[in-house]
């Protein structure tokens, strides 16, 4: 089973899909739109492309657990998500994977210019890994 992961953002967002048998993050790519619409059409795409059978949006929770301004916007794109795809989206908690992408992206020599092009899929990816590795804990 193909799971997609969206770090959804206002100028980029990151897109991950898993291996076919749902255990491994594998392909990555950025959306470059402001548009909610233009993001979702573009997801839609992707996921008949690639067989997705499930998405997972990352959920912009506070530090504290509670939903701000932002958690609302993202819930609002996963109506259109929805509506797109035909698939709804499980709202995982995203919290700290930027910080962590940006983490891995330094540590692997980039410098903090080049990390906004790859900063939004490495994102993605660990929000990926987070719900398999959950998925995987259920059995």
């Amino acid at each position: 089973m193909r799971i997609m992961a969206i770090d959804y953002g206002d100028a980029r967002t990151g897109v991950a899909v898993s291996d076919a048998t749902g255990l491994l993050a594998g392909y990555t790519t950025v959306i470059r739109s402001r548009e909610p619409e233009t993001v979702a059409a573009e997801l839609a795409r992707l996921a008949k492309e690639h067989g997705v059978e499930e998405l997972v949006l990352g959920f912009p929770r506070n530090m504290d657990g509670t939903e701000g301004p932002r958690a609302e916007k993202c819930r609002a794109f996963a109506g259109a998500v929805e509506a797109a795809c035909g698939l709804r989206p499980v709202l995982w908690d995203e919290r700290r994977t930027t910080v962590e992408a940006h983490a891995i992206l330094h540590a692997g020599g980039r410098k903090m210019k080049q990390h906004k092009k790859n900063v939004d899929a490495v994102a993605a990816s660990l929000i990926l890994e987070g719900y398999l590795t959950f998925r995987r804990s259920r059995g």
